[in-house]
């Protein structure tokens, strides 16, 4: 069986304010991590794994992150008003054709070739056909989280509130087309979706076999920084 080869769309609106000062005059998925930007690294995670069609949003230092976008061949939606998450994968639709759709966080990644979880994650919604699969982190091998979890995954490997191993969101979602019918138009968070999906038991999950690095402040980036400028 053939597997399943998503677009890739990738979250780099924000403002990053927790990122403050840093963010003033640089977009956050530009920051450095051990001398490499945050979005190469995602890039490379997806890229690893045999993905080459990407859109990114662009809202906040719109025109540095469209000239990146550019200096990688990837394609940009421009948001003229922040969308959060939901909004604006769902206002980049348009430019993303496959079903589904592979959504990634700029600042959340593993280090390159550690595990190869995409795959896992695509094999899995191809078997159940659920609304999403999400990658799941076991919190030990969390840096720069600071929640003991978001979820619980079960052995059957769906996501669950109170059932199975606690998990962190990776930040990495394949996301069925059919998830954004009956949005809202403007903002909204991805989390509709999750929640949408887990009432109806429509979530599974992935676990990454690799230890995992959310840079949220300029804390969790040092920590990053100098865990993988030591490696």
């Amino acid at each position: 069986m053939t597997r399943l080869k998503p677009d890739v769309m990738l979250l780099a609106a924000g403002y990053g304010k927790r990122m403050l000062p840093l963010t003033e005059t640089t977009p956050k998925p530009l920051l450095k991590v051990a001398g490499t930007a945050l979005l190469d690294r995602v890039l490379a995670n997806a890229r690893d794994e045999d993905l080459d069609r990407f859109v990114l949003n662009a809202h906040h230092l719109s025109m540095q992150m469209q000239e990146a976008a550019r200096e990688r061949g990837i394609a940009v939606s421009v948001e003229p008003e922040l969308l959060n998450t939901g909004g604006g994968v769902k206002l980049a639709l348009g430019l993303l054709e496959s079903d589904p759709i592979l959504v990634m966080n700029t600042d959340a990644f593993w280090p390159q070739g550690a595990d190869a979880p995409i795959g896992r994650m695509l094999d899995l919604f191809a078997e159940k056909r659920p609304d999403m699969v999400l990658l799941c982190i076991q919190p030990h091998r969390a840096h720069g989280f600071h929640r003991s979890h978001d979820f619980c995954l079960a052995p059957d490997a769906h996501v669950t509130l109170d059932r199975g191993q606690p998990v962190i969101y990776g930040g990495v979602a394949v996301i069925a087309r059919k998830a954004f019918e009956n949005t809202p138009e403007g903002p909204f968070s991805l989390t509709m979706l999750f929640d949408r999906a887990l009432e109806h038991n429509r979530l599974y999950g992935i676990v990454l076999d690799s230890p995992w690095y959310h840079v949220g402040d300029p804390a969790a980036l040092h920590e990053a920084d100098h865990l993988l400028g030591t490696a």
